[in-house]
């Protein structure tokens, strides 16, 4: 696949051998399009069961300030879990405080019935996994939905280790994320490829790490070992070291 743009790397940082390709969830596996069609979706029911005046429009509106508001509070890159955002966004639609056991299976139907991967990631995990290498994941996800989310795609058995935030207790760019995952893989950094889809969270935090940053969507920056447009072009990337 001739996508494979690598200008920014450094021939000589290049190993003769890949050990390791590391993936992020979101904008990499998972179509992030699916993930707001979720909401939505998930949206427009709790206007409906609970006869909410707002209107759809509004209310997603408001599920999106409060999920991002709630994410931005967070001190540092210390980890806050997705499903306590959605809590307080519910309460904030709702006008008080329900029990996730009501709206839980609601989300998770919504979810279920609109996420899809991004295309060509099922397929290039696959092939990866049939390699002589570590294939992992480094994701800012909570622990239990990020798995669910790989089971879904058929993809979560091709993993050899599934690193997250909630497991780690930090989010990226921080080194223990990228640590934590090298330790499960055995493998040292300068071996090891990281495909994320934001700059300074996986390519550079990556980077910083020692790792090759892999730009899928992410920004241009010095951080950028390789960039591709189709996530099966990492396979090029493998059997040319």
């Amino acid at each position: 696949m001739s996508g494979v743009d690598d200008r920014d790397a450094d021939p000589e940082r290049a190993p003769t051998e890949w050990g390791a390709v590391f993936w992020d969830i979101g904008g990499v596996i998972l179509d992030l399009e699916s993930v707001q069609a979720a909401h939505a979706s998930f949206v427009a029911a709790l206007v409906d069961r609970y006869d909410l005046e707002m209107g759809r429009e509004r209310a997603l509106e408001t599920w999106r300030t409060t999920v991002g508001d709630y994410f931005r509070d967070r001190d540092g890159t210390a980890f806050r879990s997705a499903r306590e955002g959605y809590a307080r966004a519910v309460e904030e639609l709702v006008g008080e405080d329900v029990p996730r056991d009501e709206w839980k299976p609601t989300f998770e139907a919504a979810v279920s019935e609109s996420i899809e991967p991004v295309p060509g990631a099922p397929e290039a995990i696959e092939r990866l996994a049939e390699r002589d290498l570590h294939v992992g994941v480094i994701s800012d996800v909570d622990d239990a939905e990020g798995k669910r989310m790989l089971e879904r795609f058929g993809v979560r058995s091709q993993f050899d280790s599934i690193t997250t935030s909630e497991g780690v207790g930090r989010t990226k760019p921080d080194p223990a994320m990228f640590e934590t995952a090298l330790e499960k893989a055995s493998v040292s950094p300068e071996r090891s490829l990281m495909i994320g889809d934001r700059y300074e969270h996986d390519v550079k935090g990556a980077a910083e790490a020692g790792l090759h940053g892999v730009a899928f969507g992410a920004d241009e920056g010095p951080a950028v070992s390789y960039r591709i447009e189709d996530p099966l072009e990492v396979l090029d990337i493998v059997d040319g070291a």
